[in-house]
């Protein structure tokens, strides 16, 4: 990990990127803060056009995406348009439909259709990137949602994005999560996790309680290409937050 390659989770800053102008005061404000690239999630209906522009004009690398999966899937050709206009390789989906998340049968049937989208992604020089929460964690005969998704997907076609809280929520060490996607994750989500007044809460990179000498370590091992900060929710205003953490994350370089 070097200052280059952490980037900035634009869901974080949702609130702040729903139009034209907020996106433009934000991407600089990420920019002053010391980031150099950022994973387009949660922004507005912006043309990609000037996405593109506002991001180039701030020095911004645009490093990752969440796009929706009716997108991969019945806008394919605008989805790669979009992306090899950013010069973006990592296609991201956030989430796994609700349909498929209540049996195996249901994340047998996903890995399969994952694989058939990263293939036609392959064609293009693009990766499609799965990103966990918790509940791929939850047992089905013996194995993990997440399990499944590893051991039938094609690991050719299908890439993680590994969400640091979440697989510490999910009951899994984060530091085993991530060597088992040895090879299979070119960007990491880094999010700590914090209690208080008895209950789990996001927090800023190295204010929670999650071992990030040894996270970001592993990451190393496995050659992680993207060290994306996101937090879902801010307990102070969002930027400062952003800020705490990039500022935390200088020790590990």
């Amino acid at each position: 990990m070097n200052l280059s390659n952490i980037a900035v989770q634009l869901y974080t800053l949702r609130d702040y990127c729903q139009n034209e102008a907020d996106l433009e005061q934000t991407l600089r404000k990420v920019r002053e803060i010391g980031y150099e690239a950022v994973q387009v999630s949660g922004i507005g209906p912006i043309a990609p056009e000037r996405v593109k522009q506002l991001a180039d004009a701030e020095g911004l690398r645009i490093c990752a995406t969440h796009v929706s999966l009716d997108s991969m899937v019945n806008d394919f050709d605008n989805t790669v348009q979009m992306h090899k206009l950013w010069n973006c390789k990592y296609v991201g989906l956030g989430s796994i439909p609700d349909e498929y998340r209540t049996n195996g049968e249901g994340y047998s049937t996903f890995a399969k259709q994952a694989t058939e989208i990263g293939r036609k992604l392959k064609e293009h020089d693009l990766q499609f990137i799965y990103h966990n929460h918790q509940f791929e964690y939850q047992k089905f005969a013996g194995r993990t949602g997440m399990d499944i998704l590893q051991q039938e997907s094609d690991p050719a076609a299908v890439g993680f994005e590994l969400d640091t809280y979440w697989v510490h929520v999910g009951g899994v060490n984060p530091v085993d999560a991530i060597h088992q996607v040895k090879g299979r994750m070119g960007v990491v989500h880094l999010k700590d996790l914090e209690i208080v007044d008895y209950k789990q809460v996001f927090a800023e990179i190295g204010e929670g309680n999650l071992n990030f000498k040894a996270i970001i370590e592993a990451c190393r091992e496995i050659g992680v290409e993207w060290y994306v900060v996101e937090q879902d929710v801010c307990r102070r205003d969002p930027f400062e937050s952003l800020a705490i953490s990039f500022n935390n994350l200088k020790q590990f370089l």
